[in-house]
Order: C-alpha cells, then structure tokens, then sequence
C-alpha cells in the first residue's frame, strides 16, 4: 500500500470518529431538549423557615404538576399578594443544582430560587413554587417547547391560586428565569390574570442556540446544533426559528413587564432581550446587569430581591 492510500485511509477513519462524535454531542442534547434530565429536590422551605404546603393541580392541558404553596406571612400588609415562580430548562422548583453531567459540561453554577423565595416572603409575599412539565415531580409532556406548551403550566398555577382563601385573585404576579421567564411571556398572551411578571434572561430559541453553540463547540457548534435541532423535529418539536417570543409578548395587553439581563451572557444577549421589550406593550427595562456568564445574571436578582419586590409593590397595590 503506497503512502496516498495510508493517509486517505487514515483521513476515512478519523473523519468517522469525528462524524460519529458530533452526532453523539447532538444526540446528547436533543434527548436533554426532548426529556430534560430531572434532578431531585434538596430542599423544602421550612429549612427557611417559610410554612408551606405540597400542592398538585394540572396545567390547562392536563399534565398534573407538583409544588409548594407558601402562604405570606401571618403579619403580611400584602393582602393576598402572590408571586408564581418559574425555573430555568433543566432545572427544578428550587433551581439549578449544577450537579449533573450537563452543568459540568457547560460550566452552568447554582442557582438557589429558594433564596430568592426567602427575600420575598419576608417582604410579605405568598409564593407558589412548582416544577414545570418534564421537570422535578411533575408529569410528562415531551418535547419541551420553550415556553409556548409550558404556558399552560402557568394558566393552571393561576387557576389554583384563585381557588385558595389566602390569594387576593386580581393581585397576582409571575417571575420567571430562562425558559421559565420565556413560558411567562407566553402565558401573558393566553391570559389577563397576571397583574405583573419580572422575565429574567429570556431567550428567543434559534438566537439562544447559536450563540450556545459556538461559546461551547467553536466552529464545530455550526454543525451540531443544526443536527440536534433535526432530532428534536423528529420528535415532534418545530424548527426554533418558528418560537417567536416577540409575536407572543405583542399580545400581552397592558401587563407590566420588568426585563432582566446580564451584559455578558455568552448564550443569551441584550439586543435579543431588547427586541422583546420593544415588541412589549407595557415594559420596563431591559436592566442590564454585570456579569461574566450566563449564570451571573440570575444570581443578580437573587442578590438584589428588592429590584423584584419593588416592582410588584408598585405593580400589585394593597
């Protein structure tokens, strides 16, 4: 066998290897975006000591939901002012864990929405903390569609809400992080009921996947997203290009929207974010916080709960 025929041989077998890396990468995300891995509760709010109750009601579509409903304290001068909080992909009702083999391969941080819950309750809030479908305790519904299906999710946390003697119905707020903030802008175009929502670093999908991508991959993200996009079609997702958060939050009516964003997030981005509180009939924001990743603008609000209370004090009167 002359030299030529050793190199081109050489070239077929490490193009395979190379071939069948990028779609097992592919693969390992499109089955994460299909059926996201869930991770176990490590905590529940009496270690806080916030009282609360385990809670299960179905979402709009049916899918049955678990979480934890948190009455505002006995001395509360909120009067029934609650606040639905709704996790990141990936994560559960108390955050993310930054545990498992997807944060380890992304670099992803903790993130303690229970914290946050804490910071809220004693401003005197009543919270309903619940993980989303396909996540922590709830039922199944796969794929996940960004935002859009989980909606529901979040019409049927209002419907339980009204059910409850402790919930003043016309005072109710909404505040979601990452494709938890994207299910509350969508769940303002199916619904009056939310008086006020804080959307921390949403992300339209097809703009979130290419910036994922390359900060991940390099040039070699060009190819795997795309092919992990393919095998989230097949199994019944649509192109991203057709999740326009923007269409969806132009139908919002007059709810009162804070937009939070951190400058440098290498997956989201602030003119992304821009363009939704353009489309955005009643806005505040974008505020744009520092940070040197994805994380830091969740951990921004979990620092600073008083940018959150103060909105939905002036959004949700006594």
């Amino acid at each position: 066998m002359n030299i030529f025929r050793r190199v081109l041989r050489w070239l077929f077998i490490l193009g395979g290897i190379v071939a069948g890396l990028i779609t097992a990468i592919a693969a390992f995300f499109a089955q994460r975006l299909i059926q996201p891995l869930r991770q176990p509760l490590w905590g529940t709010p009496d270690q806080l000591d916030m009282t609360y109750e385990d809670v299960t009601f179905p979402a709009t579509d049916g899918v049955r939901l678990s979480g934890w409903f948190i009455p505002a304290p006995a001395n509360s001068p909120r009067k029934g002012a609650t606040l639905i909080m709704v996790h990141g992909w990936g994560w559960n009702r108390l955050g993310e864990a930054a545990t498992d083999v997807v944060a380890n391969m992304t670099g992803a941080s903790q993130v303690d929405l229970l914290r946050l819950a804490h910071s809220l309750y004693k401003d005197g809030f009543g919270l309903l903390m619940y993980d989303g479908r396909n996540h922590g305790e709830s039922g199944s519904q796969a794929p996940m569609q960004f935002g859009e299906t989980e909606a529901q999710d979040v019409v049927g946390a209002i419907a339980y809400l009204q059910g409850r003697p402790e919930v003043a119905a016309n005072r109710i707020g909404a505040l979601g992080f990452s494709a938890g903030a994207n299910t509350v802008l969508y769940a303002l175009a199916e619904t009056d009921e939310i008086q006020a929502a804080v959307a921390v670093q949403p992300t339209s999908p097809a703009h979130f996947a290419e910036r994922f991508g390359v900060h991940q991959f390099g040039f070699l993200g060009r190819v795997i997203l795309p092919l992990a996009e393919l095998m989230f079609q097949q199994a019944g997702g649509r192109p991203l290009k057709e999740y326009r958060l923007g269409t969806a939050v132009a139908q919002a009516g007059q709810t009162p929207v804070l937009y939070i964003q951190g400058i440098d997030d290498p997956w989201g981005s602030p003119e992304d974010v821009q363009q939704m509180a353009i489309a955005t009939p009643n806005p505040s924001g974008p505020l744009l916080v520092p940070g040197t990743d994805r994380y830091s603008g969740y951990q921004y609000l979990i620092d600073n709960p008083a940018i959150a209370t103060a909105f939905f004090e002036q959004h949700l009167p006594e």
